[in-house]
């Protein structure tokens, strides 16, 4: 035994108190689950009335060991509760493992594909900069200032401006979309 009180050559779940029984170990929700379709078998074959059937769900989930599990369906045939012996497949685990990873690797194909799709279809054409109709006040802009005064500046320049945080606004938007 080691400082934590298991034997350093046991596995998890394996160890068991010396004289310790089996059915005395506690269980899970998926002996209780398996138990309980078992149940609702039984009174499908009117083996169970709907009163037995209500109690015996009703001590199954409150059962907390396999003892507890095997009094609730002792005097059925054939599906006592049973632990299920662990199986180990690796090479189940493997194949399957493989297939997951193939799977995964088309995946990424196809939303590589899609993207590259989507970046080069025609209704994606990327604006850079703003509109041309930005430049063309900007000019009026300039040219009243010179020749126009400072109140003609002011009206283009707050054309200008809206016309630049609407630009801006559109953009962002439609990226998003």
């Amino acid at each position: 035994m080691n400082a934590t009180g298991v034997a350093p050559d046991d596995r998890f779940g394996e160890s068991e108190e010396p004289g310790m029984d089996r059915n005395d170990l506690r269980i899970g929700d998926a002996e209780r689950e398996q138990t309980m379709a078992a149940l609702r078998e039984h009174f499908a074959q009117g083996r169970l009335t709907h009163e037995e059937l209500d109690e015996r769900l009703d001590r199954t989930l409150t059962a907390k060991t396999g003892r507890d599990l095997a009094q609730v369906t002792s005097d059925l045939p054939g599906h006592a509760y049973r632990e299920p012996a662990p199986q180990y497949d690796m090479d189940g685990w493997r194949q399957s493992m493989a297939a997951h990873h193939r799977q995964m690797q088309s995946m990424r194909h196809a939303q590589r594909d899609m993207r590259r799709q989507w970046a080069h279809h025609p209704s994606r054409r990327h604006h850079r900069g703003p509109h041309p109709f930005v430049g063309v006040l900007f000019v009026f802009m300039m040219l009243s200032l010179i020749f126009g005064g400072f109140g003609v500046f002011k009206i283009f320049f707050m054309v200008w401006l809206v016309a630049m945080v609407f630009g801006l606004v559109h953009r962002r938007f439609h990226r998003r979309a």
